[in-house]
């Protein structure tokens, strides 16, 4: 098997009514996925960790802003592109719905927990 490029796909901003404490927890559990995925020898990949300093630096000042929404959603379509598999972790997600959606009429594989990821021998 060769090393894979792993979407991982949960909310970021579902659930949380704006707070950035909230997003930020979210996002951090998004990335304790990325530890699991990268230990198992893969490369993985959240859309925010490309779209947010992308807007950042087109002048947004907070995610969910009119600047950040023109980069969330695209930037993880056209990352999905790019990527082998998605994990989808649990958490009610319109976006992360569709990013399942959008991997599945690719006919990327869709893991629903890290355990299903084959392991990878270095």
């Amino acid at each position: 098997m060769k090393r894979m490029l792993i979407l991982i796909a949960g909310p970021v901003r579902s659930g949380t009514n704006g707070e950035e404490a909230l997003i930020k927890q979210n996002l951090d559990r998004m990335a304790q996925f990325a530890l699991a995925i990268y230990a198992k020898g893969h490369v993985p990949v959240i859309g925010e960790w490309l779209a947010l300093p992308l807007a950042e630096a087109a002048g947004s000042e907070k995610i969910g802003d009119e600047i950040s929404e023109r980069f969330l959603y695209p930037v993880a379509h056209r990352l999905l592109q790019c990527c082998d598999a998605i994990l989808r972790i649990p958490g009610a997600s319109n976006g992360a719905d569709n990013d399942v959606r959008i991997g599945k009429e690719q006919g990327l594989p869709i893991f629903s927990t890290v355990d299903r990821i084959p392991q990878l021998s270095e």
